[in-house]
């Protein structure tokens, strides 16, 4: 078996784009979250959600003990609400609008859209948890270009024309035969 290099590994997964959101929880020490890029939606016959927490994370940790968690979908002008939710130690919603969703997971004023889950299961996945969620409640969706992560750097979306039909990959979960993909 050959070693992989944390580094060459971390520089050859950055030339895959991923959207940003931050996963959200509260508890009785107040609201807590993270900015994370290791999150996907997984099914909609249930309605699962996918993320990968660093498994040493205190929001982790928190969201385990409620059992509840927000998924807070970034637009691009978000910027600094990911870099503040992706540092340790900060008073990470001073400043930032929220509201609890329906269970209490906190949810950004400003969010795209945002779900809110409960912890459905969880795996090991060496140094993160992979965590599926059930999806318990929707909000609305706002227009606005979404956050992006490329490269190591924050980016967006170029502007897409109103004329011209989505692609099959821009409708994946909606595709109606599945099957024809994987």
């Amino acid at each position: 078996m050959t070693d992989v290099d944390a580094r060459r590994f971390r520089r050859a997964f950055g030339h895959f784009c991923t959207g940003v959101v931050v996963i959200t929880t509260a508890d009785d020490d107040g609201p807590a979250g993270f900015s994370c890029q290791a999150f996907v939606p997984l099914s909609l016959e249930p309605p699962l959600v996918l993320f990968c927490p660093q498994a040493g994370s205190d929001t982790w940790r928190r969201i385990r003990g409620t059992g509840v968690f927000g998924i807070n979908v970034l637009a691009v002008e978000h910027r600094e609400v990911s870099r503040v939710f992706g540092t340790r130690g900060t008073d990470k919603f001073a400043g930032v609008g929220w509201a609890p969703s329906p269970a209490g997971a906190p949810i950004l004023t400003a969010a795209l859209t945002w779900a809110e889950c409960r912890v459905e299961a969880i795996h090991p996945g060496g140094d993160h948890a992979i965590v599926v969620g059930r999806v318990t409640a929707l909000g609305e969706c706002r227009d606005g270009a979404p956050l992006l992560f490329y490269r190591g750097r924050y980016t967006g979306t170029a502007a897409v024309s109103p004329y011209e039909s989505p692609e099959v990959v821009d409708t994946l979960l909606a595709w109606p035969r599945h099957t024809d993909w994987i």
